[in-house]
């Protein structure tokens, strides 16, 4: 007893430190009853009518339960009812679609969704975009919407965008800060994606934030690196196009890379071209990517040659590739005077003209035409040299001045070797022309612009001049052959493969 005692006296002393007690409810009069007078009762009185009522009314209502976490407001479920239906006919009011609401809780009263809304509304959400994804209505604005919204503008994203992103990817507002998208962005980190570039790769690709790290995201990264690709590119890459972290790899990127291998492209230059173009993953196989292949070979394009076009200019695969070049070659034909055939070998050595615009190739043609050149010998040069075509006819003029003055050469040896023009005139053809010239040496000008700054040096301490070459040729499955018939292998490379020479001579290119 002595026991009981002491244990009530010590309650009482930490009720009074309180400055309130737990009253008690007398079964006769319903009326509370202080046990001891000389504590102070609840300083709110709402507080005391709240529990009487509810002790009382319990067991006469008992659909009546104790108050949620989440709303905070006590409701029986008649109330709920009538609380749910009003909201819905309130938000009906406002143009919202409310049929998929029936599965998810709402809150208890009206002014809380419309507090919802409104924020939403802030954020640039229309009721459009709500009828889109209105499952956003069953977040809490406290719980819910601002921590992770404030998660968002703390990792790149802008508030003036943060309706943007919410528009493109609702199903973040339900996520979890600590357990879901915290996670997500540290598996970024890790790729080595730079952190002033988080903003930029959720922008573009949302649904990140809503992917298992143990799933697609690392097999993918994992495959690449398999490839060859570099493990410090996969940063670069993933900013680039990040939509390659969600692609499968057995239904996506390993048949495209697989199909690229079989036409005779190195898994090397394939990881390579991946690095620096990682869109390229992107490409339908079926649907854009092998038509564009059989599209090329009807063209005339020669098989062998094929993993060179791919290599320098892989946008090709998945560009509408019919549709560009018979536009090209049509215009090749009419205002160049090149056949099919010799459009062809133009490809071949540069891919890119399929995209060049047209007024962009007549500037040099015109150029040409007007120091009077001849159509037929314009067809000649564009089709041995292509590149001639990107040249800027500013630097071609100033070229094409100091041919005519200083050089003296007759206009014959420009049409033979076009190369002239894509060669720096301060750089290359100057000085190498001076040098010539204190030797008394003449030559051609492939003798002496065809050549490395050591090569030409050799030629001039040289007691003699080496044949004319054509410069280096290259055949799929062959060695790549430099001029004066000399392999680029010695004896400690013979045991390298074609991969190696195609891997060396698009790296070149």
């Amino acid at each position: 007893m002595s026991c009981l005692l002491l244990r009530r006296n010590k309650f009482l002393t930490l009720i009074k430190r309180e400055c309130f007690i737990f009253p008690i409810i007398s079964p006769e009069t319903k009326t509370l009853i202080n046990p001891d007078p000389t504590i102070p009762q609840f300083q709110n009185p709402c507080s005391i009518s709240r529990i009487a009522h509810y002790a009382t009314q319990s067991s006469k209502f008992p659909e009546y339960e104790m108050p949620t976490v989440t709303w905070g407001v006590i409701q029986g479920k008649k109330e709920k009812l009538v609380n749910r239906v009003k909201i819905c006919d309130y938000l009906k009011g406002l143009g919202i679609i409310t049929d998929e609401l029936e599965s998810i809780e709402l809150p208890s009263t009206i002014e809380v969704m419309c507090e919802r809304v409104e924020f939403l509304q802030k954020l640039g959400l229309t009721i459009d975009d709500i009828n889109e994804y209105p499952l956003m209505l069953g977040c809490s604005v406290r719980k819910n919407l601002i921590p992770v919204l404030a998660y968002l503008e703390k990792i790149g994203i802008s508030r003036s965008k943060l309706g943007e992103f919410v528009k493109n990817y609702p199903q973040v507002l339900h996520a979890s800060v600590v357990v879901e998208l915290a996670p997500v962005v540290k598996f970024l980190r890790g790729l080595d994606v730079e952190k002033q570039d988080f903003g930029y790769v959720l922008m573009k690709y949302p649904e990140l934030l809503g992917f298992k790290l143990e799933g697609t995201m690392s097999t993918s990264v994992a495959y690449l690196v398999s490839i060859g690709v570099n493990p410090r590119d996969i940063g670069p890459m993933v900013t680039q196009y990040p939509y390659l972290l969600g692609m499968r790899v057995g239904t996506m990127i390993k048949p495209l890379v697989d199909y690229l291998v079989s036409i005779g492209l190195p898994k090397k230059i394939v990881a390579r071209m991946l690095e620096k173009r990682a869109y390229i993953i992107g490409y339908n196989l079926e649907e854009t990517v092998k038509p564009n292949v059989d599209c090329l070979i009807s063209f005339g394009i020669k098989k062998e040659l094929l993993p060179l076009v791919i290599a320098q200019y892989p946008q090709i695969l998945g560009l509408p590739v019919k549709a560009k070049m018979s536009t090209q070659q049509y215009f090749f034909s009419l205002k160049l005077k090149i056949d099919p055939e010799g459009f062809a070998r133009v490809i071949e050595k540069m891919p890119q003209i399929v995209s060049l615009k047209q007024n962009v190739i007549m500037k040099p043609v015109e150029f040409l035409l007007g120091r009077a050149f001849q159509p037929e010998d314009i067809a000649k040069m564009v089709v041995r040299c292509p590149q001639i075509l990107c040249s800027r006819v500013e630097l071609m003029k100033n070229s094409y001045y100091f041919y005519k003055t200083e050089m003296g050469r007759p206009m014959k040896e420009l049409v033979e070797y076009p190369e002239y023009f894509t060669y720096s005139l301060e750089s290359r053809i100057k000085p190498r022309y001076q040098k010539l010239q204190s030797k008394g040496i003449r030559s051609s000008l492939n003798w002496f612009l065809n050549c490395s700054d050591q090569r030409f040096e050799e030629r001039l301490q040289g007691n003699f001049i080496d044949a004319e070459t054509e410069g280096p040729t290259f055949e799929m499955g062959g060695k790549l052959e430099m001029p004066g018939g000399e392999i680029v292998s010695d004896e400690e490379e013979d045991d390298e493969n074609d991969d190696e020479v195609l891997y060396r001579r698009t790296v070149t290119l």
